[in-house]
């Protein structure tokens, strides 16, 4: 077979060609086998000590990755219940603080409400006791005078009569000395 230009002349015949090209793609039935074996051979050898390990490796990472999935699904309910666990306390217990200020307004108020009233009675009552002192003092002071005036009286009324006045005669006229100042 000659090639001249593109044109393929063939010098034996069809059957020259054929036993050619099948020489050129089955080389030999021998070194065909061998190379067989040897590509099943290579293939066993990459499937046992390449393929099973990355296999057992990669499945291994399949379950850990599942595994992580899992667990931080888990945690993040978890988070998401604690969450919602601690809004409720927060709120509860501003509802709380709330009703202990309010309470204590309550309180605040009454106490006051309870001061001013005692204060009240006890200014009343140092507004009376004050009374009580100036009449107790009043009466005192007029009892002085009336004493005093008693006594200017006995030594006028000596001065008048000039003799000695009986206790009796002394009380009566202190009487109507008395009874003629009111």
């Amino acid at each position: 077979m000659n090639d001249f230009n593109g044109l393929l002349v063939l010098e034996g015949g069809i059957d020259d060609l054929f036993n050619e090209i099948s020489s050129k793609l089955i080389p030999n039935p021998f070194s065909f086998v061998v190379q067989l074996c040897s590509l099943i051979v290579l293939i066993l050898i990459v499937f046992f000590v390449a393929y099973k390990p990355v296999k057992k490796i990669l499945k291994r990472r399949a379950e850990f990755i599942e595994n992580n999935i899992v667990a931080s699904q888990k945690n993040k309910a978890l988070a998401e219940k604690n969450l919602a666990q601690s809004e409720e306390t927060i709120l509860s217990s501003k509802k709380e603080a709330s009703e202990i200020i309010n309470e204590a307004k309550q309180n605040a108020l009454q106490e006051r409400q309870v001061l001013e009233e005692e204060t009240k009675r006890d200014i009343a009552r140092m507004k009376k006791d004050a009374e009580i002192d100036i009449e107790k003092s009043k009466e005192d002071s007029l009892e002085e005078i009336r004493k005093e005036m008693v006594s200017i009286a006995l030594v006028a009324s000596k001065e008048i009569l000039k003799r000695e006045v009986s206790e009796e005669d002394n009380a009566k006229l202190a009487e109507d000395f008395i009874e003629k100042l009111n």
